[in-house]
């Protein structure tokens, strides 16, 4: 990047460095103008004439492109740029560089070098803390997994001495975040970065750990000194504000909060604060590793685990790389140290993909939107088929179909290979199967849960048990401990643990037959391992007397090599539990499904290739047919889609949402309507074109149109309604409606909108907030209001004061002069005090 500012700069040309994280622009243009300060802008003038000089473009954090919003402006821009522009493209996750490189090579006709290194300058050791044990577990040691470590640090959690500690801290009220930094501070592993996924987590977690002190008494001068200029320029009533007064006593101490919801003074502070070494524990969510150079010592995170809008799912391995990333600080640390909370149980696969998987590779995240199919037909030169051809998705398309077609042929000669005798009997009897294999599935969703089945599983049980990815075969209950996790789950078996005397080198999951179970037992280890209820596929009449004390290699070996004698005098064969003789199952629907088992049984028994000598194989090989058949179906369908242009039917049905709406003519010629909508890239441009069309804001003074202008900007989620005057509800009324309008009119066009979720996408819930701040309302008043954190507050202020420009540029697109002075009027009305202070980096 440097090489190409110093050449740009000796040629007498212009650079544009651009991030999709508006702090990393912030600390960017700091570090620039410290260098650069005559020749560094932070603000641009558009206009053909000024790209003309640029030289060079500087994307950072490329990875960004993946991402459905950022990314397809990105995506647009690389496109159009022109071929005399050269690149820098900065990232430290991309596992597909080179395909990316290709793409810009084809893209611009210009050589594209991909640099690349896998050495790290300072090492990570990678903990695992079980909720609840007393020490760390080293699970990954630069690079090198340590199993046993994991399995240890899992037995752990599980253990009833472990979980008699989580009890007594939480009568303590002493959550365990306060415990590990409490052990971190002691061997003096800070600065410490601990990554939460919740912005009030951080907070709390703030606060308790404000009982300790980090600074020394000269490092508190510096953070007063700091501190006082930061909020210098506030007004006395915003240096009250309850979340500028709270932080200081934390910052004093060497303790940091850094999040979304915290104003964005306060949040430059920290950063300035953190990278000075001022700030010795700073919680923060993962919008902290997203570019900002600010390394720390240790990194913390607080859970495996994190929302993404839909389910708790597992933090991906790209997550984990970003976060743990920030640990180790060249020049000053020997190894960096990451240290991940579990509050579950978790299987080794799980903890190898999150922490040592491969980074997801960059996608194209491209699609079309309103705004960039009515730029493109405004512009003669190029239409949107230019566009979508030229695309990042498109490429990639394209660069896979000659191993699509090497593959289709490859099995379409292998699936010509493969003959079944009686083919059409064997498929007959492999229906009857697959039904009944449906048919038993449900029954164990019945079986499985907690009424019919807990009572069973006492010490000495025998039940079969099967994870997603191994089969373990028969093992003896030893112990059911119920568990209330803090994973938000919402399976009830997810609160039962079986510690189960199974065979700990299973065999995969495709070999369920009882004849793979013997051999298990005699190769494996005995070892009581945690099991959830919806891994048990079979439980067993029978219990045996299981040893009080387990420890023993031999005792653990002797349960096992009990299960085999009983196996054995019984022909191999277990006796089930009858669900509704034993079990007392009596649900009228499981009564029904069990009825319709025991006929598919009767069918099997029945059909006459039941008893046949050749029925295994015959069923292995017509399963290998069926398989290729499927695959070939799967193959030709996507070579079909990766043929044509992507996403071309969605481009039609754009086009006749357009027509009918009247932004463009029947020969796509760009209308009035359209060109105001050009005018507007931060909203819903169609809804708000047809807004301005009808003559709504025409109707309202500057504050009652800012707020409901607030609808399109705010993002966040909120559960309470506002109180809304006749005016405003009356005006949301009417934005609903028209949104109502635009949602059937797409779906008549083929382009599918759910009406509901489209229109639930404006929310009011800033409408009272933002109509007292533009009539005069302090900003401590408005944070009465409301239970969103300030941070939000301002963003969503500072987002609505964008909009309002586009909305005046729009208004003067029409030559509607009263309406653009109203958008102005309300920009002037909204752009005030602490929401608008300066940055500290500019």
């Amino acid at each position: 990047m440097k090489y190409a500012i110093a050449t740009a700069l000796r040629d007498k040309q212009r650079v544009i460095y651009t991030t999709p994280i508006k702090a990393l622009s912030n600390q960017k243009y700091r570090e620039f103008f410290e260098a650069f300060p005559e020749r560094t802008s932070i603000t641009w003038k558009q206009g053909a004439s000024m790209m003309r000089e640029v030289g060079w473009v500087v994307f950072d954090e490329i990875h960004y492109m993946r991402d459905p919003e950022r990314g397809v402006v990105w995506e647009e821009t690389l496109v159009l740029l022109p071929d005399s522009v050269r690149y820098v493209f900065l990232s430290a996750t991309i596992p597909n560089a080179r395909q990316f490189a290709e793409w810009i090579a084809h893209l611009h006709h210009q050589p594209c070098h991909v640099v690349a290194s896998d050495c790290r300058p300072v090492p990570l050791r990678h903990y695992l803390y079980p909720v609840g044990s007393e020490g760390l577990f080293l699970v990954l040691d630069e690079g090198k997994y340590l199993e046993d470590n994991f399995t240890r640090a899992m037995r752990s959690y599980t253990s009833d001495e472990t979980e008699k500690r989580r009890m007594q801290t939480n009568k303590r009220s002493e959550n365990n975040v306060v415990q590990i930094v409490r052990l971190l501070k002691h061997r003096s592993l800070e600065p410490i970065i601990v990554f939460s996924f919740s912005k009030k987590e951080c907070e709390i977690y703030a606060l308790q750990i404000a009982k300790f002190d980090f600074t020394t008494e000269a490092e508190k001068k510096v953070v007063d000194e700091v501190f006082r200029n930061a909020i210098d320029g506030l007004s006395p009533e915003d240096r009250a504000l309850p979340q500028v007064e709270s932080v200081l006593p934390l910052l004093r101490r060497g303790v940091g909060i850094h999040h979304g919801g915290l104003l964005p003074l306060l949040k430059e502070t920290v950063e300035i604060l953190f990278g000075e070494n001022l700030i010795k524990c700073l919680f923060a969510t993962e919008t902290f590793a997203m570019g900002l150079n600010m390394p720390a010592r240790t990194v913390l995170f607080t859970s495996a685990r994190k929302f993404d809008g839909q389910t708790y799912r597992w933090i991906t391995s790209g997550e984990y790389i970003q976060m743990s990333g920030r640990a180790g600080r060249r020049g000053k640390d020997d190894s960096g140290t990451v240290i991940l909370m579990v509050d579950e149980t978790m299987n080794g696969d799980a903890a190898k993909q999150i922490m040592m998987g491969p980074p997801p590779p960059l996608n194209s995240a491209f699609h079309i939107t309103n705004n960039m199919l009515l730029n493109l037909l405004r512009v003669e030169e190029i239409n949107p088929e230019y566009m979508m051809e030229r695309s990042f998705c498109q490429f990639q398309n394209y660069a896979s179909l000659p191993s699509m077609y090497q593959e289709l042929n490859e099995l379409r000669s292998a699936h010509a290979a493969v003959q079944v005798e009686d083919e059409e009997s064997v498929e007959s009897y492999h229906q009857i199967r697959l039904c009944l294999d449906d048919l038993v599935a449900q029954q164990w969703q019945y079986i499985r849960r907690p009424q019919y089945i807990v009572p069973f599983l006492q010490p000495g049980r025998l039940i079969k048990v099967s994870t997603e990815t191994h089969n373990y075969g028969w093992g003896a209950v030893i112990n059911l401990k119920k568990r209330m996790r803090t994973d938000r789950s919402s399976a009830p078996e997810s609160f039962y643990l079986i510690d189960c005397l199974l065979n700990s080198v299973p065999t995969k999951s495709e070999s369920t037959d009882e004849t793979s179970d013997a051999a298990e037992l005699k190769t494996g280890l005995a070892e009581v391992i945690p099991i959830r209820l919806d891994c048990v596929i079979g439980i067993s009449a029978v219990r045996l007397v299981v040893p009080k004390d387990l420890r023993a290699r031999e005792a653990r070996a002797g349960v096992l090599n009990a299960i085999e004698k009983v196996k054995a005098r019984m022909g191999g064969l277990l006796p089930p539990l009858d669900p509704v003789d034993d079990m007392h199952i009596t649900d009228a629907k499981f009564i029904e499904i069990n009825g319709k088992v025991k006929a598919f049984e009767e069918r099997l028994d029945h059909h006459w290739l039941h008893d046949d000598p050749r029925l295994s194989d015959l069923l292995a090989q017509y399963a290998k047919k069926e398989q290729l058949r499927k695959r070939i179906d799967q193959l030709t369908e996507n070579l079909g889609s990766k043929v044509s242009l992507i996403q071309m039917e969605e481009l039609t049905a754009r086009k006749r949402v357009l027509r009918r709406l009247n932004f463009v003519s029947e020969h796509d010629v760009i209308e009035l309507k359209g060109c105001v909508a050009c005018e507007i890239t931060s909203a819903d441009e169609l809804l708000l074109t047809e807004l301005l069309f009808d003559g709504v804001f025409n109707r309202l003074p500057p504050e009652h149109t800012a707020a409901l202008l607030s609808c399109f900007v705010f993002e966040e989620r909120a559960s309470d309604m506002p109180k809304l005057t006749k005016e405003l509800s009356d005006a949301l009324r009417t934005l609903q409606d028209t949104a109502r309008r635009i949602a059937r009119i797409s779906n008549e066009c083929r382009l599918k909108v759910d009406e509901d979720s489209y229109v639930d996408s404006f929310k009011p819930h800033m409408m009272d907030v933002v109509y007292s701040w533009t009539r005069g309302a302090s900003f401590a008043q408005i944070c009465s209001m409301t239970d969103l954190f300030e941070g939000t507050i301002i963003r969503t202020l500072r987002m609505l004061e964008e909009l309002l420009r586009q909305m005046a540029n729009a208004a003067r697109t029409i030559g509607n002069a009263t309406l653009e002075a109203k958008f102005n009027e309300a920009i002037e009305k909204l752009k005030r005090d602490i929401v608008f202070a300066a940055s500290l980096y500019l």
